[in-house]
C-alpha cells in the first residue's frame, strides 16, 4: 500500500512518519513522565544543583535504576550536568544547563495542556470502556 503524504529526504525535518526525524527521536528521547519530572525538578532548583538522592525523594515512584537511567540519558544528551564529590559514599549532584533549562518552558506547556484537559481525556476513556 502506498501512502499518499509526499515523501521527504530521510531525517528531513517535518516528517514525523520517519525514524530519522529529528522531532521523533527528541520525543523518543524526552518523552517520558520520568525526564519531565526530573527536568521540573533540577528547573525548579536552578541555578542550584539537586543530590540524587533529593531528586529521588521528589518524585514519587521513580525506582533508584529509573532515574540513574533517566539521568544518564539527559546528561549524555547534554540537558543536565552531572558533579560528583569525591566523599564515601560519593555525593552527584545535578543540574540542568542551559539546553535543559529551554526545555523545561515546552514540557510546561505539555504539563498545563495535560491539567487542563486530562479530565476530558479521563471521561471519553471511561465512555469507550461503558459503551
Amino acid at each position: 500500500m502506498t501512502s499518499s503524504r509526499p515523501r521527504t529526504a530521510k531525517g528531513a525535518r517535518g516528517d514525523l512518519f520517519d525514524p530519522a526525524c529529528p522531532t521523533r527521536r527528541l520525543l523518543d528521547r524526552i518523552g517520558t513522565k520520568w525526564t519531565s519530572m526530573a527536568v521540573k525538578v533540577l528547573a525548579e532548583a536552578a541555578p542550584h544543583e539537586v543530590r540524587f538522592a533529593e531528586l529521588r525523594r521528589r518524585m514519587p515512584g521513580v525506582s533508584q535504576k529509573m532515574l540513574s537511567a533517566t539521568l544518564q540519558s539527559l546528561t549524555r544528551d547534554g540537558l543536565v550536568s552531572r558533579r560528583v564529590e569525591p566523599t564515601v559514599p560519593p555525593r552527584v549532584h545535578y543540574r540542568l544547563t542551559d539546553l535543559g533549562l529551554s526545555l523545561e518552558g515546552a514540557l510546561a506547556t505539555v504539563r498545563a495542556w495535560a491539567e487542563e484537559h486530562m479530565a476530558e481525556i479521563d471521561r471519553a476513556n471511561l465512555a469507550h470502556t461503558d459503551g
